[in-house]
């Protein structure tokens, strides 16, 4: 009777040895795997409890920045923030809206978490470039024809804002056409163009349509502007003719190619 092969012989030892190699290499995986998300879980643990658990990491205090007219106090006040939670847990977005949302002179405020126990809002407050009077009170409106807040008295510096916004011929059009909104924006547009030496003296801005907006200035000389486009066109030709006219009344810079003066 023949002896038994090679393979054959192999395959009892295998067999008489134990499981085979494939089989123990993947029961060796496992236990690794094993061991390591129990070393996982005895250090996660104690993080989850340190910013969720423990009583170090916990917001006990709100300190503000960057504030101009609004108090530190008023700031803190609508933010709401909840002292005493975690830290990690505070809801910066919801503390963002609400401080937006509660105070308008709010442009854009920056809300961190100033580890271990404070958070820090950074705030951007809204500059009036020009105002609106409503009976006896004055609203700022910002650079984004934003009006924002209402005031008993009117900020030094600013122009005021006169919409004399006809509702017949052409102004009616350009009213129907653009909306009050839109022309806010374009005397804001004007506001900002005009050269810092005129702004200064600016008393107001005019606007009686969508291109037939003019300033006013404190001592009584009249510049006509026309629309807010080419407006560093218009100051540049404003400046020129400022100079090259120191005793005129009146400006029209409306086409800066052609700028005009007159009156003495």
């Amino acid at each position: 009777m023949a002896g038994s092969t090679t393979a054959e012989r192999g395959e009892r030892q295998q067999e008489s040895s134990g499981p085979p190699l494939r089989l123990r290499s993947r029961r060796a995986r496992l236990r690794v795997i094993v061991v390591l998300g129990l070393v996982l879980v005895f250090l996660g643990f104690p993080t989850v409890w340190l910013f969720y658990g423990s009583a170090w990491l916990r917001a006990e205090h709100v300190s503000v920045s960057g504030t101009r007219v609004l108090t530190p106090a008023q700031v803190r006040s609508a933010a709401d923030v909840p002292l005493g939670k975690p830290l990690i847990s505070v809801d910066t977005d919801a503390i963002e809206t609400r401080l937006r949302r509660t105070l308008p002179r709010i442009d854009s405020v920056d809300v961190v978490r100033s580890w271990p126990h404070g958070i820090g809002l950074k705030v951007v407050e809204r500059t009036p470039v020009l105002i609106v009077q409503k009976g006896g009170k004055f609203v700022e409106v910002d650079d984004e024809g934003v009006r924002f807040a209402t005031v008993s008295e009117a900020p030094k510096g600013v122009p005021a804002l006169e919409l004399t916004l006809s509702r017949s011929g052409s102004a009616a059009a350009s009213l129907r056409r653009f909306g009050e909104a839109r022309l806010v924006r374009e005397a804001v547009g004007v506001a900002r163009a005009v050269p810092a030496a005129v702004a200064r003296d600016t008393r107001a801005v005019k606007v009686r349509s969508y291109d037939g907006i003019s300033l006013e200035l404190k001592d009584g000389r009249t510049v006509v502007w026309g629309s807010s486009e080419k407006g560093a066109a218009k100051a540049r030709a404003l400046t020129a003719l400022m100079k090259a006219s120191p005793g005129a009344r009146h400006f029209d810079v409306s086409v800066p190619t052609a700028p005009a003066s007159s009156g003495s």
